[in-house]
């Protein structure tokens, strides 16, 4: 039997509702109710970094070298145009009649919130989290990566910008001047 449902058929048998004893119950099931909530947070987190990663997992599913820094940089692009056909056909939507103006408007308005803190992020902020595909060791660990959200604190995610790509790309090039 699970702590907290024991923990409440104790508190049930209380007959004051201030004695001691039902005061700590009480205390005992609201820290299990904390423990719960911040599980769900982290399984919460863990779940949009799945999808994010799935996502890329999916693109790179037939590739078996590492990703150049150029080629990364244009598939987080094509990453952040993910929900343009979406944003279309909730436009055209509520382009026809009067009374489907504000339909998916909701769903329209987090859309475009995540998209801008992503564009924001990788265009001139700290950057996405991402695991380095560049890197072809990490890039073997994310294609042998079974998909699920309990297995990604295996992999090694780093914060991906624009402005690093472009300076690991001319950094290559570079090299190879050099040689």
């Amino acid at each position: 039997m699970l702590p907290k449902q024991t923990v409440l058929k104790e508190l049930a048998k209380c007959k004051h509702p201030k004695s001691r004893k039902t005061l700590a119950l009480t205390r005992k099931v609201k820290k299990i109710n904390n423990r719960e909530k911040i599980k769900l947070g982290h399984a919460a987190k863990a779940n949009v970094v799945g999808k994010k990663l799935a996502w890329f997992a999916n693109q790179l599913s037939d590739r078996q070298e590492a990703l150049k820094p150029a080629e990364y940089e244009a598939l987080i692009d094509l990453y952040l145009q993910r929900f343009d056909q979406e944003l279309e056909q909730i436009k055209i939507v509520q382009s026809i009649g009067k009374h489907r103006a504000n339909q998916h408007a909701s769903r329209e308005a987090v859309i475009k919130t995540t998209v801008e803190t992503e564009k924001l992020n990788f265009n001139s902020g700290g950057g996405i989290e991402l695991p380095d595909l560049c890197d072809p060791v990490d890039f073997k660990l994310f294609q042998e990566w079974d998909g699920s959200a309990a297995t990604i604190q295996h992999l090694k995610l780093k914060f991906f910008s624009r402005k690093f790509l472009l300076t690991s790309q001319k950094q290559i090039q570079h090299e190879k001047m050099v040689e």
